[in-house]
């Protein structure tokens, strides 16, 4: 019999999550849609716009989720409460601790579901499209593409264009410098590039070595460097945090970090991504408490004005911590949990006052 009801409200909260989902995606890709249609111009016309915004809802989806969730538990719960099903469950002996580990395994496959778009699908898509608008922009106008990046690999400083999502390269600049923080070098490749090996292999090199009381000069056709510096690295250095997924946030970071270069950018994303994920979880049983309540007996206009006002607050609160984290410097992973500490908190005190 419990096994029965666990199906049925997982199918119940799920539904309605889905539906939510489906209505919040057509509203964004609509918008994002629109917003587009100001950057047309070259190759990039109306079909690609509707392509970018189709590509972006995937990420938008990941975001929405915990919105979503709320919304769904709150219309597919409400109306369960509302045909006394949950009172007959109350009556039949199920305690609320019982409903409310039913609820909380819906919100764990939703939190699987959004920690697979997250991770898998999100931002692979998310990276292709904005990949895809600027090449249709921008063609081959590396400068307004704008490819060159610096990048550092311990006393290694290197200065390159990027032509292509091959990592093919135009002219590289290497400064070399000891552990004085002294230079030691400067060398110039009309063209580099990486090769499956990870090693650099660098065309035309010339270099200029500062020694004591000499420069030297060395040259030759093709060079070959090592660098720490692997194509997945450089890539990671050239893409929004949002087109990161966790596993090449943590790589990304532990570069930044190995380097002492500010990480916090990267460390907000990854933190804001894993409680944005957990909250999915809590908020199926947020909307069981509500449910207990006087909603129970309010309309499904209440539920999704209860769902929307509360789904907005965790939002506009996650984003504002987020934000005023980096500009203040406080710590990622504080200010990325507390709106859903917050959550969590309200949750286990509005369940425990019902009787």
């Amino acid at each position: 019999m419990t096994g029965i009801l666990s199906q049925y409200l997982m199918r119940t909260i799920l539904t309605s999550t889905a539906l939510v989902l489906v209505v919040l995606l057509a509203l964004a890709g609509l918008f994002e849609f629109i917003a587009e249609l100001e950057d047309v111009q070259a190759d990039y016309k109306t079909p690609q716009a509707i392509l970018f915004a189709a590509l972006r809802l995937p990420n938008l989806a990941f975001q929405m989720f915990p919105v979503s969730a709320l919304i769904g538990s709150l219309l597919g719960l409400g109306g369960i409460a509302a045909n006394s099903e949950v009172i007959v469950m109350r009556a039949s002996g199920m305690s609320v601790g019982k409903l409310a580990g039913m609820v909380a395994f819906a919100g764990f496959v939703m939190l699987v579901i959004t920690a697979l778009l997250g991770e898998f699908i999100g931002p692979p898509l998310d990276y292709y499209a904005r990949n895809m608008r600027a090449e249709a922009r921008y063609g081959e106008d590396d400068d307004r593409l704008g490819n060159e990046t610096w990048v550092k690999d311990g006393p290694v400083y290197l200065h390159l264009e990027r032509v292509n999502t091959e990592f093919d390269f135009g002219r590289l600049y290497v400064f070399r410098f000891d552990e004085a923080n002294e230079l030691v070098s400067i060398a110039r490749a009309e063209n580099a590039g990486i090769g499956e090996d990870d090693r650099w292999l660098l065309e035309n090199f010339r270099e200029t070595r500062f020694q004591r009381d000499s420069v030297q000069a060395v040259e030759s056709s093709v060079a070959v460097e090592s660098f720490e510096v692997n194509a997945e690295m450089l890539g990671s250095s050239m893409v929004k945090s949002e087109s990161l997924s966790a596993r090449g946030l943590l790589s990304y970071i532990d570069y930044l970090q190995r380097n002492s270069l500010d990480a916090s950018n990267y460390e907000s994303e990854l933190w804001y991504r894993v409680s944005r994920t957990a909250a999915v979880m809590i908020m199926p049983m947020l909307a069981l408490a509500f449910v207990f309540g006087s909603l129970r007996s309010g309309g499904a206009g209440a539920r999704l004005m209860i769902g929307v006002g509360i789904g907005l607050a965790y939002y506009l609160a996650s984003e504002m911590l987020a934000n005023s984290g980096q500009v203040f410097d406080l710590n990622p992973a504080l200010v990325s949990w507390l709106p859903s500490i917050a959550l969590l908190l309200v949750t286990l005190g509005a369940l425990a006052r019902v009787r």
